[in-house]
């Protein structure tokens, strides 16, 4: 009995000891922006986490279809974090529409009354709107996903302030101009004018000091915290030189949820609507904040990646390169200012591409025009009405194709569960965002089975850099297997992937990537097998595999 115990604590220690060499194998391998698998989720409709916080500032008036706001939550991103929901997923980066304070008022252009419910009408950039929780609560959210190895993006906007309304008023002439409003068929009339009526231009161009605006003022007196942004301010100013124009109050704004957080990055929205310099500023001014957190956090460090920004530059594709044509001007927005711009183009070429041809276009690009940078591909997103798959028929295909291709990947929220695209009776973008099919995921078999095809694809993304971030080579066209490899840093990359493979035995040739007698493994299926005359050869009711080495 004895001999017995002894042999039995010598296995739960050789486990143990294993199960942490696994660990630290799996902890070892780096965290690549150019590969990530960004999770996009808009803050008010994915998940309430804190009923109490549903309603403020009087936002009670019947809005149209989809446009008011829902419940979602900081608190609730940060349940689903901890229940592992993006963990599974292969979740490495999470972009947060915009929490700052939303005008109080709502609008109605004919689509029905709409509060700021997405983020983007920003009235108080230094406060995070009740509705979506406190600093408190995003203090935790970070924290929370940094634990549980999450990047965190938030979402930037330098461009505009939110409407006005009755409860909203408009920021002095000296901050913005509320006219004439773009007609994009130049440069300077999609720069210098406003996106749209009744969406104030922040003047960027300005190097004018300006004072700060009365509503911001009174403001702050009545919450108390006048004196401390005024010093804040003043210490801001007096360390980087830059003169009080508009555009420097906002970027001091911004940088301090990195330097007060520890957000990872920024997703910036309107890039083509502002002068590209202003992108370099806010760059410079990032690092430097970024910077001063890691110093003052050693222990909240992740890794030595720099801050992440990637950029919204409306219509901006891959093919295009580095430049962006306006017609009359074109401008590199990459130069000493974004790491990646989000790829506009993927979903056209997901739907008029083979794969192959997809696939290796985009490696082609990432690893010579590109290098050094990257793209943010999605197929569907929150304000673009043409999705890949609007009506959901093709979520394994959509998975296989955002997933598998070159570059960094936008996970809109509900692509992975089928959550509808398609909303009767709503109006403009309010179809793309319904809150989050929480019910369907525990209780329909369909999205259950399509959860676990993204679940299994994320992971393998998340577990190798290759597939995002390396290079791409076919090695049989039919059926249809490739291999991509990565290395930098003395760290190796190497993965097979084969799709529309018979169902049942699969040989599949290997003899480019690895060699006889290693052992790989199915990540899809989760069967293993040595490499016998070039071959991997398994059995599995699948038709893809996901081959790495054990």
């Amino acid at each position: 009995m004895r001999y017995l115990l002894i042999v039995l604590s010598f296995l739960m220690l050789f486990n143990c000891d294993k199960k942490k060499e696994v660990e630290k194998e799996k902890a070892e391998v780096p965290f690549v922006w150019e590969g990530a698998n960004i999770y996009f989720l808009l803050t008010d409709r994915f998940n309430n986490g804190d009923a109490s916080n549903d309603i403020n500032f009087d936002r009670t008036q019947e809005t149209g279809k989809l446009r008011g706001f829902k419940g979602g939550d900081i608190k609730g991103v940060t349940k689903k974090i901890k229940e592992g929901y993006f963990t599974d997923l292969g979740i490495n980066a999470i972009w947060m529409t915009p929490v700052v304070e939303q005008i109080h008022g709502g609008t109605d252009e004919g689509t029905g009354v709409t509060y700021g419910f997405h983020g983007y009408w920003a009235s108080d950039w230094t406060a995070i709107d009740p509705n979506f929780g406190t600093k408190e609560d995003l203090k935790t959210l970070v924290e929370t996903a940094h634990n549980h190895g999450i990047r965190i993006l938030l979402d930037a906007v330098i461009n505009h302030t939110g409407p006005v309304t009755e409860k909203d008023p408009l920021w002095p002439e000296s901050w913005v101009r509320t006219e004439p409003q773009c007609d994009y068929k130049s440069y300077e009339n999609t720069v210098t004018c406003t996106l749209v009526k009744n969406l104030p231009d922040i003047l960027t161009e300005s190097n004018e000091a300006v004072d700060l605006p009365p509503q911001l003022i009174k403001k702050w007196k009545v919450e108390g915290r006048y004196d401390q942004e005024i010093s804040e301010l003043n210490a801001f100013f007096k360390r980087t030189g830059h003169p009080r124009a508009p555009r420097f109050y906002i970027m001091k704004w911004l940088t301090d949820y990195i330097t007060e957080f520890g957000i990872d990055g920024y997703r910036v929205d309107t890039v083509k609507h502002t002068e590209p310099y202003v992108w370099q500023e806010f760059k410079a001014l990032c690092d430097s904040a970024f910077a001063e957190f890691k110093k003052s956090n050693p222990e909240k460090v992740l890794d030595n990646n720099a801050f992440y920004l990637v950029g919204e530059v409306y219509n901006y594709g891959i093919s295009a390169k580095k430049a962006f044509d306006f017609g009359d001007k074109k401008v590199d927005y990459f130069n000493n200012a974004f790491n990646g711009l989000i790829n506009f183009e993927a979903k056209w070429n997901a739907a008029q591409l083979p794969m192959e041809e997809f696939f290796r276009k985009y490696s082609d690009i990432l690893n010579s025009d590109l290098k050094g940078y990257g793209v943010l591909n999605y197929l569907s997103s929150h304000d673009d009405g043409q999705p890949f798959d609007p009506s959901r028929k093709k979520p394994f295909e959509t998975a296989n194709k955002l997933l598998l291709c070159p570059g960094a990947s936008q996970v809109y929220y509900g692509d992975e569960s089928l959550r509808l695209l398609v909303i009767e009776d709503t109006q403009g973008d309010a179809t793309l965002r319904s809150f989050m099919n929480w019910e369907a995921i525990q209780s329909d078999a369909k999205t259950k089975a399509v959860l676990t095809h993204w679940q299994k694809l994320g992971q393998f993304r998340a577990n190798h850099p290759a597939i995002g971030a390396g290079i791409h080579q076919m090695i049989t066209e039919t059926p249809y297997t490739f291999y991509r490899s990565y290395s930098k840093g003395g760290f190796n990359d190497l993965v097979v992937v084969g799709l529309n493979l018979p169902i049942g035995e699969k040989v599949i040739d290997v003899s480019k990537v690895y060699e006889n007698g290693d052992s790989l493994k199915d990540a899809y299926s989760g069967h293993s097998s040595e490499v016998v005359n070039g071959k991997f050869t398994i059995h599995s009711d699948f038709n893809m595999v996901l081959i790495e080495k054990m």
